[in-house]
């Protein structure tokens, strides 16, 4: 009787032990999803920023060729002239 008794306590105490390996576990995986998800915000700001540089690129290969600038116009209606 005592030898059956040991060893339901032995399997009480793994069955324990596993479930908090479980746990760690499954906030291991937790923790890894939220860091794919910030990658994945990340890289998608890393993929704009790219596009960005590829078509500044592209203006300046058209200023080297001595085409007018592309883009927004400068703002000069609210500046005063000094008259020094």
């Amino acid at each position: 009787m005592k030898k059956i008794k040991n060893y339901f306590k032995r399997l009480w105490n793994a069955l324990l032990d596993s479930t908090d390996l479980d746990e760690r576990a499954l906030a291991a995986i937790k923790e890894a999803k939220a860091r794919v998800a910030e990658m994945k915000k990340e890289l998608a700001d890393v993929k704009d920023a790219a596009k960005n540089v590829v078509a500044q690129s592209k203006d300046v290969i058209d200023a080297a060729k001595g085409k007018k600038r592309r883009g927004r116009k400068a703002y000069y209606k609210n500046k005063k002239k000094t008259n020094k």
